[in-house]
């Protein structure tokens, strides 16, 4: 199985970081290898919403989608994503947001993945696992697109 984990801090405040991670529906426009997102089905479960979501990947000729469940707990700033269908054996992945002071927070990212097939391991899992390393630096990105550049790039 694969994992990755990234901790570190950014010049935008855990409430924002956690809205825009939380907006699935603007994934397709900035994430890498995410060429479409649909909501399949909203609830609320313990005061936290939950979506069912169905992502487009692709990269070149190659296209796959997945289903995953996406937990959004706003009072605790994370979000659970848990695998459903799609070429996957294993995904989860899970965000916190942590403030740190006005305007700044830390962002921790953790995903774990296993391929159902080797076959298609073989072919994408290296493009996959350097798309995923980049997801954090992707949102960084949007925040400022989105909220506007706030400072100087924070280091770990």
């Amino acid at each position: 199985m694969q994992t990755f984990e990234t901790r570190h801090r950014v010049a935008h405040g855990a409430d924002e970081m956690y809205a825009l991670v939380a907006n699935v529906e603007d994934y397709p426009k900035f994430l890498p290898l995410c060429e479409a997102l649909s909501i399949v089905r909203r609830e609320t479960v313990d005061d936290k919403e939950v979506l069912t979501a169905s992502m487009e990947v692709g990269y070149k000729l190659i296209r796959e989608r997945f289903t995953s469940r996406v937990t959004l707990d706003p009072a605790a700033r994370s979000i659970l994503v848990e695998y459903v269908d799609g070429p996957f054996e294993h995904l989860e992945n899970r965000w916190m947001f942590e403030p740190q002071g006005a305007g700044v927070s830390e962002i921790d990212f953790f995903i774990a993945y296993r391929f159902r097939s080797r076959m298609f391991e073989r072919l994408v899992g290296s493009l996959f696992d350097k798309a995923v390393r980049k997801y954090t630096d992707a949102f960084e990105a949007r925040a400022d697109e989105v909220y506007g550049v706030k400072g100087p790039a924070l280091t770990s």
